[in-house]
């Protein structure tokens, strides 16, 4: 048996995957409602779009691998916080904190650490809000307590985050010194045009 293949091989990992895909069934349903609420009370929907993403075995073993941590189930309970995730588009900066703020304002969603990186980029220029959460999922074995990685952002930023991945990790690993300035600037021109369009939204609200 290789390395990669020891987790899988463990007593309790289908249940154990299962918890997590509950958990984003849980968060997934909780933002769509919250969403669909905030719709009917200002007439406008804060969310473009959301994708979810449960990390595969390779994976959840690989950052065991690379935390020093032994390959087991319990380890990956214990010191993985993103093999749940979901992702939240939302159409202008301020959509992404309103999203925040009414989903941790719920008495069963707990907070576990938050990074905004909208506030304070990444050096490379990428933005979005990060949040770790945890939400009970009740299971026919009892309820757990399960995390859940959301990461916020505009439809701008989520536009360069996807082809800045693209460009850097499947074309090449060395990615020259002027090709990373270049798309750093590309970040900070799309991080002015959510300003922009964010100051339209505004002002279109205020003649409304």
């Amino acid at each position: 048996m290789t390395q990669l293949e020891k987790i899988t091989a463990q007593e309790g990992f289908e249940e154990f995957r299962h918890a997590y895909r509950a958990a984003i069934k849980e968060i997934r349903t909780k933002i769509e409602i919250l969403s669909e609420d905030f719709a009917v009370r200002h007439d406008y929907n804060p969310i473009h779009h959301m994708e979810r993403r449960l990390k595969i075995p390779a994976s959840i073993e690989e950052k065991l691998q690379r935390l020093g941590k032994e390959i087991s189930i319990e380890a990956a309970r214990d010191n993985i916080f993103d093999i749940a995730g979901i992702r939240v588009v939302c159409n202008f900066v301020d959509d992404v904190y309103h999203v925040r703020d009414m989903l941790v304002a719920q008495e069963d969603v707990t907070l576990i650490t938050e990074k905004d990186y909208i506030a304070n980029p990444k050096p490379n220029g990428y933005r979005s809000l990060h949040l770790v959460v945890s939400v009970p999922v009740y299971l026919m074995s009892g309820m757990q307590e399960v995390p859940v990685e959301i990461q916020i952002r505009t439809v701008a930023m989520d536009f360069w985050a996807s082809l800045e991945h693209n460009l850097r990790y499947k074309k090449t690993k060395n990615i020259p010194k002027n090709i990373d300035i270049e798309l750093k600037a590309c970040a900070e021109v799309s991080a002015k045009l959510d300003a922009r369009m964010q100051k339209i939204f505004d002002e279109l609200g205020e003649i409304e």
